[in-house]
């Protein structure tokens, strides 16, 4: 995940669906519901679309789609969740937003502050990270999909605003609002990203150095991204290669 990936690898997600099905099905279809709210049309709802598109990458079937955009909608219950932003730090003061969908605040607030704690974190005010952030709509479309030269052109057509290769596939970042243009010209060629949806991207990294910290840091996102009313965690951080090296011998 760190130290490989432009903006902290999405397909993060998709390699928890064998070990956590049930409990990453259940997020999607709260980002789906939530989403919905804003209407029921994909087509003129680009965050519904992105969270439909990301809900699809992981096999979320589509009666468990179609059910989450009627309870978005109002048609049936269940549409009562809140949406929460958490903010703080991580060991050595790596930025860290945590968007989160809960029927009980109460109850989310002190296990997210807690989860912090002991990791070496803390939560901090409102606004106090997310200045560091922009969103983003992403794709990572896989080295053998495309040639780059031709994708980078199709991209940026599409009013792409980035495409950067890494080890996890050609990453495309673009303006929340052109996600759905640049959605259907990937569609139009063929071309099935890996993984999509719309996210924050850090605009400074802190690199990490110290393997110790590293682990910690690690540590707090699994943590994070493992709690039941967390959506998305984004950050900061840097672990290079050869860090991670040291963490996984």
């Amino acid at each position: 995940m760190a130290g490989h990936s432009h903006w902290a690898g999405i397909k993060h997600k998709k390699a928890l669906v064998d070990a956590k099905r049930g409990k990453l099905w259940s997020k999607l279809a709260k980002a789906i519901i939530v989403a919905a709210k804003g209407g029921g049309d994909p087509d003129s709802n680009f965050r519904l679309r992105a969270a439909i598109d990301e809900a699809k990458a992981v096999s979320l079937p589509k009666e468990n789609i179609t059910r989450a955009i009627k309870t978005g909608t109002g048609e049936l219950k269940g549409n009562d969740l809140e949406e929460l932003v958490y903010e703080g730090y991580g060991a050595d003061g790596v930025a860290v937003l945590c968007e989160c969908l809960t029927d009980n605040r109460n109850r989310t607030a002190p296990e997210i502050r807690k989860i912090f704690e002991v990791c070496g974190g803390k939560l901090g005010a409102t606004g106090c990270v997310a200045w560091n952030f922009d969103r983003k709509g992403m794709f990572i479309v896989p080295l053998e999909a495309a040639d780059e030269e031709k994708l980078m052109e199709l991209v940026l057509e599409a009013g792409g605003e980035d495409m950067v290769k890494s080890d996890d596939g050609y990453e495309i970042t673009c303006h929340p609002d052109n996600y759905h243009a640049v959605s259907d010209a990937l569609a139009a060629t063929g071309i099935n990203p890996d993984a999509s949806q719309l996210g924050l991207v850090p605009k400074d990294q802190v690199e990490i150095r110290d393997p110790d910290t590293a682990a910690r840091v690690l540590k707090l996102m699994e943590l994070l991204d493992d709690h039941e009313d967390v959506q998305n965690v984004s950050s900061n951080y840097n672990i290079p290669d050869d860090v991670m090296e040291q963490l996984n011998p």
